[in-house]
């Protein structure tokens, strides 16, 4: 039932944000991770039943972290018809050369791996590409962007990157993490685990960590920072009228 929940999800978002169109080739970035994993299987059984007749591809770029194996979720995937691509990169290598402090920079990475998916997409002749962000994700980025950066700012469900013309949508922006792991389960998913030497160690997981305490105290806040993303009508910030100087 999880991932009927999910699907539903999918549907949703794609509704209420236009994310496929008719004729679409879609390129999911698959990690290895359950998000992204979930989101080609996903969107492979969300074709049987959109408006919308589209294709879907999976993208992984090897990162070059050692001892990850992906055989079991190539063979699932083949399985399942389901066509993942695996396009070889010197990501790792360049972030070692990068470090600050001896540990590799997360945000240069993300940067990386998103200009190696884009050209990837464009390779393989996708009009979009497709990140498997969900909810959480969308709060964590709000809170980390408030924090460090002074700002109220979170990704968007559909955008648009002029300088390479690349389309990007987030079809699990409905959709939380704790679903996605049940649907995981569920459906028996290969999962490769992450060997990135700061997995587990960033700065959203002290977001995560930090919002699982709220979350205890206040069990109505995850339902009600989900609904502020969208909240449009009921946001009111300050906005400066500085006094005009007299002549």
């Amino acid at each position: 039932m999880t991932m009927k929940k999910v699907l539903g999800c999918i549907r949703k978002a794609d509704q209420d944000f236009d994310l496929i169109a008719d004729n679409d080739r879609i390129c999911v970035g698959v990690s290895g991770g359950k998000d992204s994993v979930l989101l080609l299987y996903a969107l492979s059984l969300y074709q049987r039943f959109a408006d919308v007749s589209f294709e879907v591809i999976g993208v992984h770029i090897e990162m070059g972290f050692p001892d990850m194996d992906f055989s079991e979720m190539d063979a699932f995937f083949k399985e399942k018809g389901i066509t993942c691509y695996h396009e070889p990169s010197q990501i790792y290598e360049i972030l070692k050369l990068n470090q600050k402090n001896d540990v590799i920079q997360c945000s240069l990475c993300s940067k990386f791996k998103k200009a190696a998916v884009i050209e990837a997409s464009k390779k393989y002749h996708c009009t979009k590409v497709a990140f498997a962000h969900h909810v959480d994700d969308a709060i964590e980025t709000l809170f980390m962007n408030m924090i460090y950066g002074g700002k109220i700012n979170t990704f968007a469900p559909k955008m648009y990157m002029d300088r390479t013309d690349t389309r990007f949508i987030r079809p699990l922006i409905y959709a939380s993490e704790t679903d996605i792991s049940k649907a995981v389960k569920e459906a028996s998913l290969p999962i490769v685990p992450s060997t990135c030497p700061v997995d587990k160690k960033t700065m959203r997981e002290e977001m995560k960590t930090l919002l699982k305490t709220l979350y205890h105290r206040y069990p109505q806040a995850k339902h009600n920072f989900a609904l502020m993303l969208s909240n449009e009508e009921n946001l009111a910030l300050w906005h400066k009228t500085p006094r005009k100087k007299e002549k």
